[in-house]
C-alpha cells in the first residue's frame, strides 16, 4: 500500500472531512472558511441500511484500490453512513434529517426492506420504509448497493418479504434515477466505478436489471477458465479427487451459467482470486433470483 504525506492544510481539510462523514458537522477547529472548503463543493452521499449483514459497506472500505482517503478527501461527502459515523441517537437522525432537507445528494441503500409489514424495521423510531422514501424523494439520484438492496437477496426468503428498492420506488410513485449494483457483497470496483462515471456525468448504460453493463453485461460463465470442460461435459462429481479440481462446478450448484458479472475478469481482494478459482460454485449473487429461487446453493437446478 503507498504511502501519503499530508501538509498541514490537507490534514486540516481531511479532518473536517471526516467529521462531515462521521456526523460531527458542528465540530468547530476555528477554521470556518476550511471546513466549508472541505464539504460544499462535494457531491453529497447519504448511505441508508436496511435489513443486511454490513457486508457491502465492508466490502467497499476494504478497498486497496483506489486510494479510499482519496475517495472521502477529494471526491465526495459522506452526510450519513450509520456504520462508520461517530455520531448516536439524536446526533446521527439530526445528520440525516438535515441532509434530506439540503437534497440533491446520491442516496445509497444497503441491506433490502420488508415489504410484509414495515415494523420488522424501524430506524430513529420510525419504520425505515418511510425514511428512505423521504430520504429518496430528495434525491439526486440512488444506488442500490448489494443483492439485497436491488432485489431483496436473502431477506426476502424469510418471513419480512424483504425487497429491494425500485419495489418500494415504485409503490410510492418516486421516480428517481435508479442503478442496481447487486452481490454479496457488493464488488467495491463495480461501487466505485459507478460512483465516478455518475460523478463525472458520463453515461452508464444498464441491462433489463438496471445493473451497469460495464461490469454486467457477460455470464460468469463466458469468462470462466472451465468452460472448456463444460463444453466437453466434464463435470466434478467428487470435492476429494485432485484430478477433478478444475472441472465444471456445474453439478455442484454453480449458477455461473445464469450469472451476469465480470468476477472471473476482475476477481476479488485486489484481483487476487474468485469463487471459481478457488473452488467454488458461483452462488448467482448478482441475479434477481438470488437467494431463494437459487438455493440450495450446492445443488444443480
Amino acid at each position: 500500500m503507498k504511502t501519503r504525506v499530508f501538509t498541514r492544510r490537507q490534514f486540516i481539510k481531511l479532518s473536517m472531512g471526516a467529521a462531515a462523514s462521521l456526523g460531527l458537522t458542528k465540530l468547530a477547529l476555528g477554521d470556518k472558511l476550511l471546513a466549508q472548503e472541505s464539504t460544499a463543493l462535494k457531491p453529497a452521499v447519504v448511505w441508508m441500511s436496511g435489513q443486511d449483514c454490513t457486508g457491502c459497506t465492508e466490502s467497499v472500505l476494504s478497498v486497496l484500490t483506489p486510494d479510499l482517503r482519496d475517495f472521502i478527501l477529494d471526491t465526495v461527502a459522506i452526510r450519513y453512513h450509520e456504520t462508520i459515523m461517530a455520531g448516536t441517537g439524536h446526533v446521527a437522525e439530526f445528520a440525516l434529517d438535515e441532509a434530506i432537507a439540503e437534497g440533491g445528494y446520491v442516496l445509497v441503500l444497503e441491506g433490502s426492506i420488508p415489504a410484509a409489514d414495515s415494523r420488522y424495521l424501524e430506524v430513529g423510531g420510525a419504520p425505515l420504509e418511510d425514511k428512505f422514501i423521504e430520504a429518496a424523494s430528495s434525491a439526486a439520484a440512488i444506488l442500490a448497493v448489494g443483492a439485497c438492496a436491488a432485489y431483496g437477496g436473502i431477506p426476502r426468503a424469510g418471513v419480512p418479504d424483504g425487497q429491494g428498492a425500485q419495489y418500494f420506488l415504485d409503490k410510492h410513485n418516486v421516480v428517481k434515477p435508479l442503478i442496481n449494483i447487486p452481490g454479496c457483497p457488493v464488488h467495491p470496483i463495480w461501487f466505485f466505478d459507478t460512483v465516478n462515471a455518475f460523478l463525472a456525468g458520463n453515461s452508464i448504460p444498464v441491462d433489463q436489471y438496471k445493473r451497469p453493463l460495464a461490469h454486467f453485461n457477460y455470464t460468469v460463465h463466458q469468462n470462466c477458465h472451465r468452460k472448456g470442460n463444460y463444453e466437453n461435459q466434464s463435470y466434478l462429481v467428487d470435492w476429494n479427487d485432485p484430478a477433478q479440481k478444475n472441472l465444471c462446478l456445474l453439478l455442484k450448484g454453480c449458477k455461473g451459467v445464469d450469472t451476469h458479472a465480470d468476477c472471473p475478469l476482475i476477481k476479488w481482494n485486489d484481483g487476487v482470486n474468485w469463487c471459481g478459482e478457488n473452488n467454488a460454485p458461483c452462488a448467482g449473487c448478482t441475479e434477481p433470483q438470488f437467494y431463494d429461487q437459487f438455493s440450495p446453493l450446492f445443488k444443480k437446478q
